[in-house]
């Protein structure tokens, strides 16, 4: 029997705003985590991206906390980025004025001055990055010490991305009798050393697969000129597809993505060395299907939570297994199709075979192929692939003269309540 939002503890008013977003059943995480959330436990949770984790721990946060005093927030959220940071401001916003409870966010790569305003003003629910946290309680425009709950998000990555230090210290700040509750891809190593260090007796939810494979993508493996990528890419992409391509360093994804509009493919780079208010405008535009393609960084990967990803394209090689599979996670989510393909240039044919080892999967090196990218293929896991053959190339579209095309997307549900 399907489990309701009432059933779990949800009141009327809640379920009623979440009925008018189309939100009738629970996921998964959502119904496993939310009683336990009420009852006042420690929570670590493991659940992908996209699994629907940012209501199971923003429910519980609005039927729990009080109004806060200027400068001292009630509940604390922190993210990796900056993106995700603003996503989880999004989506506990309505839940927030529903209860008259204000969510702010903090982060780096903007002015101080609105942030400290919005502090002196108060915040219940603060949503933040860890390094500009530190930097606003070091000027004492933030003082954590009435923190009730803390939320750690995607915790896996925050260490990849060296911020555990900063966390630690940031939880030490929170009162000693807070809630902790820790989400992440995968809960050992440095999210096991939390949950030690500041959960008491946390129940443990999992949900999802437990590596970042998403079992729907289908991966291909290109044999390319270095030359020769860009019109590849181009051709998959105007194939009627969007897509994420991923470079190594921030010239060559603005340099790629420069070549791809002058290919009649619209694409924007989205990196760290781009404003917040160039990033926030380009996954919107990618969102609303005003521009095809994002040209991204591993950096800046972390903070692209973006629903309908046809295809991640490895313009580059990503450094290790965990790289590529988070990159390629960007696509293929929430049981979605997707397509993962590789340029892979002959200089870079035995790192890419030490990479298929790691993550078990043994591909031939195709040729370019973009019809053979509707069919076949091979996934995280498999050692017996068929044999890709064929080089059948379509022309991108260049400049004007290209076929016209009017996207639209329905958004999922996932997109605005991750």
């Amino acid at each position: 029997m399907t489990t309701t939002f009432a059933e779990l503890g949800v009141p009327a008013d809640l379920v009623a705003l979440l009925t008018r977003q189309g939100i009738t059943e629970p996921f998964p995480i959502q119904a496993a985590v939310i009683r336990d959330a009420l009852a006042g436990r420690d929570i670590s949770g493991r659940a992908p991206t996209g699994s629907g984790k940012t209501l199971a721990f923003g429910l519980p946060i609005m039927m729990s906390v009080e109004h806060a005093k200027p400068k001292r927030p009630k509940a604390l959220v922190l993210a990796p980025t900056r993106e995700l940071a603003d996503q989880i401001q999004r989506e506990l916003a309505p839940l927030g004025k529903d209860r008259s409870r204000f969510v702010g966010t903090v982060y780096g790569g903007v002015g101080y001055g609105p942030q400290i305003q919005m502090m002196r003003r108060g915040v219940d629910v603060l949503v933040a990055c860890p390094g500009r946290l530190l930097d606003l309680i070091e000027q004492r425009h933030i003082d954590l010490s009435e923190v009730e709950i803390a939320v750690v998000d995607e915790a896996d990555r925050m260490g990849d991305m060296g911020f555990m230090p900063d966390v630690k210290k940031i939880l030490d700040m929170t009162r000693p009798d807070r809630r902790t509750w820790l989400f992440s891809a995968t809960l050992d190593g440095a999210v096991a050393e939390l949950t030690r260090r500041y959960q008491r007796d946390p129940v443990r939810h999992e949900v999802g697969e437990k590596s970042e494979d998403h079992g729907n993508a289908r991966h291909f493996f290109w044999r390319v000129g270095p030359v020769d990528r860009i019109e590849h890419t181009a051709s998959v992409i105007s194939a009627d597809s969007t897509a994420i391509v991923f470079c190594r360093t921030r010239h060559g994804a603005d340099k790629v993505a420069k070549r791809l509009e002058q290919l009649g493919v619209r694409a924007e780079a989205i990196h760290g060395g781009r404003s917040q208010v160039q990033r926030t405008r380009a996954l919107k535009a990618f969102s609303d299907g005003r521009v095809w393609a994002l040209v991204a960084t591993d950096v800046a990967a972390r903070g692209i939570h973006v629903t309908g990803v046809a295809c991640v394209i490895h313009f580059d090689p990503a450094d290790d297994a965990k790289a590529y599979l988070h990159r390629s996670g960007r696509t293929a989510r929430a049981g979605a199709p997707g397509v993962v393909l590789s340029m892979v240039t002959d200089d870079q044919t035995g790192m890419i075979r030490g990479l298929q080892r790691s993550i078990g999967m043994s591909a031939p090196l195709g040729d370019p192929d973009p019809a053979g990218l509707a069919t076949g293929g091979h996934r995280v896991g498999t050692t017996a692939p068929k044999a890709e053959t064929g080089a059948s190339r379509r022309s991108p579209n260049r400049g004007g003269g290209g076929k016209s095309r009017s996207r639209t997307k329905t958004k999922s549900r996932h997109q605005y309540w991750g």
